[in-house]
């Protein structure tokens, strides 16, 4: 028989995935504008550790199972194409729309799942993020859909932060 959930536990409600809000944090200084804030879909925020195995000799009930390096996808960033001046656009050109003539500007992104007060509830900080392919949709005149870009971003770190409402 199961037991009632103590009341100073409190209902936990698991928060909704569609209230976010990603900053990036410029290196050099420049402003980030209202329209880089604003994406459709996030993914890529999956940090985990490689496993190494070891077999040793003579012991042929199990394997040690040793913490390896630790590795995440990039992260991507998809938005309904942006036509107007764009500081993500701009940083992505400086990048993926040259020879690397010049050095690669990393950034710090902060990506916050936000609360019903627009408060963040976590935040993840990437640090020492860069472009590393920028691709536009699909152009196809029999289909009646909003023109998206995807922004493909690594990364070296990234960090989880509780918010002030958790």
């Amino acid at each position: 028989m199961a037991s009632a959930p103590s009341p100073s536990l409190g209902a936990y409600y698991p928060p909704p995935a569609f209230a976010f809000a990603v900053a990036v944090v410029p290196a050099g200084g420049s402003q980030q504008t209202a329209i880089d804030a604003q994406f459709q879909e996030i993914s890529g925020i999956d940090p985990h550790i490689d496993i190494e195995e070891y077999v040793e000799g003579g012991v042929n009930g199990y394997v040690h199972s040793l913490p390896g390096v630790t590795k995440h996808s990039n992260l991507v960033l998809k938005r309904g194409y942006v036509t107007q001046a764009s500081s993500l656009a701009q940083w992505a050109e400086q990048t993926v729309g040259t020879t690397l003539g010049t050095a690669i500007q990393t950034q710090v992104i902060t990506v916050s799942l936000l609360d019903p007060t627009q408060q963040p509830q976590v935040v993840w900080t990437l640090q020492n993020a860069w472009p590393v392919k920028w691709e536009v949709g699909q152009l196809d005149a029999s289909k009646n859909e909003v023109l998206t870009e995807t922004l493909e971003i690594a990364y070296t770190t990234v960090t989880r932060t509780m918010g002030a409402s958790s």
